[in-house]
């Protein structure tokens, strides 16, 4: 596992709350703190088609997890802990309870990813994809890669490719966050890009003209960071 320097906001940000608590109780004064410059790492977001590559060299019960994650958006460490109970083929959707804030969601299977789910095979005693930790998987996923011959994409870039992508095709930020268990300004935050273009005022008014601009709008534009 890499382990990396706490970025400011890790420590800054929750001793700056509990002080700022204090004060509200006239305990003390309230403090502002300036914020050290934090280097942002770009996330890759993994598309279907990378996902299909993957499934082509990786076990089953690997390249389902890899499709699992970018269909539903759940976090690496939900699905592993996906069990065949929480499953409901018949009605296509699994529950997922979230490794953050404790809480539970339920996803919609694509058919995809359910006739995927209805094929792969089941070890007794062991959940959906077997492996029984978060890093369990790490060369088994590395040697895929290097068979499949793509890019080296960690399972957090499922994530990133499932939010991207129902982004790109229109979908609205609070239905994202709500599919995929953030909030809708972490959404924002780290998946949204502005368009540029002045004349999307134009959809204002229903014209072919602006039919078209709201076409070429919903095609997928290089982001850089996301």
């Amino acid at each position: 596992m890499e382990w990396r320097e706490p970025e400011s906001g890790c420590t800054i940000v929750p001793a700056q709350a509990v002080i700022n608590h204090a004060a509200e109780l006239e305990l003390c004064e309230r403090i502002k703190v300036k914020r050290f410059d934090e280097e942002t790492e770009e996330k890759i977001p993994a598309t279907l088609e990378w996902v299909k590559a993957f499934m082509g060299t990786a076990s089953p019960n690997l390249g389902a997890y890899a499709l699992f994650m970018y269909l539903t958006g759940c976090r690496p460490s939900e699905a592993v802990n996906v069990k065949w109970s929480d499953v409901d083929l018949k009605a296509k959707t699994v529950l997922l309870r979230e490794t953050k804030g404790g809480t539970e969601r339920t996803a919609h299977l694509p058919d995809l990813l359910f006739v995927t789910l209805a094929n792969l095979p089941r070890v007794t005693g062991r959940g959906v994809f077997v492996y029984q930790h978060y890093g369990d998987f790490q060369h088994a996923c590395d040697y895929a890669i290097e068979r499949a011959g793509i890019k080296r994409l960690t399972p957090h870039c499922m994530r990133h490719g499932f939010a991207i992508s129902l982004l790109r095709r229109g979908v609205d930020a609070l239905t994202v966050a709500r599919l995929g268990g953030w909030n809708a300004g972490q959404v924002l935050r780290t998946y949204g890009h502005a368009n540029k273009n002045r004349k999307l005022t134009d959809l204002l008014i229903d014209t072919p003209v602006t039919q078209k601009l709201a076409e070429n709008a919903r095609k997928p534009r290089k982001t850089g960071t996301t």
